[in-house]
């Protein structure tokens, strides 16, 4: 275990580094930080946070600076998260209130995550398997055809066209659209197929077809719905930290382009918490210089969906970590008003 003040020395070389892209001397941290010891007391701790692997020695530089495993201490044991500045909250909240629906939410969020944090924004669509039917509406398009508009706890629209087997007034329409939504509103959408499943059995003969076939096309929205979606911005961002990066950018940008690996950084949607993955903590090589701060966001007390940032190791972690669940809340929060 390391003493209070060699974790207050990793502190500050953290906290210096960051701020400056400099590696940090054991002189500038006596003169810039109240560390109460003298500067060799100071090159002492230096050496033993350097023996344990926090520190490390750039070959051009009698400096330090932080290792995967010492920002890994620092935001464990050292980073609080800074909290938003009330205009920075009123800012945040008038720009997602603007939204008009789930794909402009989503785009708003990107926008703003990556403005705020100055990283690259990764945010990912509400996930129908952790969604509730808020409403489902049926409408009249010719005797024979039908669109059916399935409407999410969070926002998010599907609209099918139903080719029936034969023509289906406008009465039975609304009593199946009435039958339909008592059943399967304000339900989970793994619960729909077992709540339908007699629904057509209610219904006169010469119109089962038709019900089973609009059921049908409901169940298969939720199957083809299935596949998760993200919007990813700011990826401009990382020219600013070119020399952050071993030799180049480019494995970062690669890894950005597959959908699959920024899904696995994330993490579980079903997961609320905070997440920081640094350097080789993240599994996909081609990211092993970056770090990820992802967490959850949803109506209610369950998430449906995780954003985040993905950025240099050198990164602000108590701003970046502020900013990131900032912004969740209040996306939670218009999913909930929507």
């Amino acid at each position: 275990m390391l003493s209070e003040r060699r974790l207050q020395v990793l502190r500050a070389i953290v906290q210096d580094y960051v701020g400056t892209e400099e590696p940090v001397g054991s002189k500038a941290l006596t003169e810039r930080h109240n560390l109460g010891v003298s500067p060799a007391t100071v090159r002492n701790d230096m050496a033993a946070l350097e023996d344990e692997g926090f520190i490390a020695q750039p070959h051009t530089s009698a400096g330090r600076i932080p290792t995967d495993k010492g920002y890994r201490l620092f935001v464990d044991k050292l980073a609080g998260v800074k909290p938003m500045s009330a205009p920075e909250r009123r800012a945040i909240q008038n720009f997602l209130e603007g939204a008009v629906d789930l794909d402009d939410v989503v785009a708003r969020t990107v926008r703003l995550l990556a403005q705020l944090t100055r990283q690259v924004a990764v945010v990912q669509y509400p996930s129908l398997t952790r969604s509730t039917v808020r409403h489902v509406e049926l409408l009249s398009l010719a005797p024979a055809r039908v669109m059916l508009v399935l409407i999410t706890d969070t926002g998010r629209v599907e609209q099918r066209m139903v080719d029936c087997p034969a023509p289906f007034g406008e009465a039975s329409l609304a009593d199946l659209r009435a039958r339909l939504n008592s059943r399967v509103a304000g339900r989970r959408f793994a619960d729909v197929p077992r709540l339908v499943e007699d629904l057509p059995e209610g219904f006169d003969v010469e119109d089962r077809g038709t019900v089973s076939t609009v059921l049908s096309t409901l169940l298969e929205t939720l199957v083809e719905e299935n596949e998760e979606r993200l919007m990813i911005g700011g990826t401009a961002n990382l020219t600013r930290f070119g020399h952050d990066f071993p030799l180049t950018i480019r494995p970062v940008l690669e890894a950005l382009e597959e959908q699959v690996v920024l899904l696995k950084l994330l993490g579980e949607a079903g997961d609320s918490g905070m997440t920081v993955r640094i350097g080789h903590e993240n599994a996909y090589e081609g990211l092993n210089s970056t770090s990820v701060v992802s967490v959850g966001y949803g109506s209610g007390g369950e998430a449906v969906a995780k954003l985040g940032v993905v950025g240099p190791t050198r990164m602000d972690y108590p701003g970046t970590m502020g900013a990131v669940r900032a912004v969740a809340r209040y996306v939670g929060q218009i999913l909930a008003e929507s």
